[in-house]
């Protein structure tokens, strides 16, 4: 009874992140989706990617927390639109939730839509969206051992950034032992090691997102 009725939700579901999916299509937004554990740097990769793109690009974000409005005032200090989402005890966000906060956000002058999710390593892999793309976020703090402890989140993910790695000479951690592990369980996974703090390998992450929002534009053509 249990498996039947986890199935219907996740039905449920995914019928409306497609409405969300056809909807963000038919704006012209790219949308990603950004999970990883709490306190990995989601926040601060989304500030950054803001200040550092505005120029070329124009982001809006959707913020998912169980309660506060912290890391959405953060954002809201860049000047993006910024939708704060409160799931109240959930540990992620799901379509329903961002169908109902797309009132909010006027995505007729954005580019890209960023969603960050909720800091949980298992929940928000199981829930679609409507996202084109999922990104996983990983920092050398949480140990290297996590594409074999959480492998959905790898499974789903399109692109692994694995993050703070300046503190590499002070941290056990097994960079290789990371990629080999995620890679092995998605040989698609793409991967890139990047510092919010000092900046390093940001660039490529910044490619990255222009690559596949010259792809997106050239399928609407």
């Amino acid at each position: 009874m249990k498996v039947s009725i986890v199935e219907n939700i996740l039905k449920a579901n995914d019928r409306i992140a497609e409405q969300n999916r056809n909807f963000f299509k038919s704006k012209g937004v790219l949308t990603i989706n950004v999970m990883s554990g709490p306190g990995t740097g989601k926040t601060s990769l989304i500030e950054k990617t803001i200040n550092d793109m505005s120029d070329n690009i124009n982001i809006a974000v959707i913020e998912g927390d169980i309660q506060t409005t912290y890391d959405a005032d953060r954002i809201a200090k860049t000047g993006a639109q910024v939708v704060q989402i409160n799931t109240g005890g959930a540990c992620h966000l799901d379509a329903n939730m961002i169908s109902q906060s797309l009132n909010q956000i006027d995505l007729d002058c954005v580019d890209l839509l960023i969603i960050e999710n909720v800091g949980n390593l298992v929940c928000p892999a199981e829930f679609k969206l409507g996202e084109d793309f999922n990104i996983a976020l990983l920092s050398i703090t949480e140990g290297d051992d996590k594409p074999f402890k959480y492998p959905l989140i790898f499974n789903v993910s399109h692109l692994l950034l694995i993050n703070k790695i300046d503190l590499l000479p002070y941290i056990d951690c097994d960079i290789k032992k990371i990629k080999d592990g995620a890679l092995r369980i998605n040989s698609d996974l793409e991967v890139l090691e990047i510092s919010c703090k000092t900046g390093e390998g940001l660039d490529k992450w910044y490619d990255w997102l222009l690559k596949k929002l010259e792809n997106f534009k050239k399928t609407k053509k």
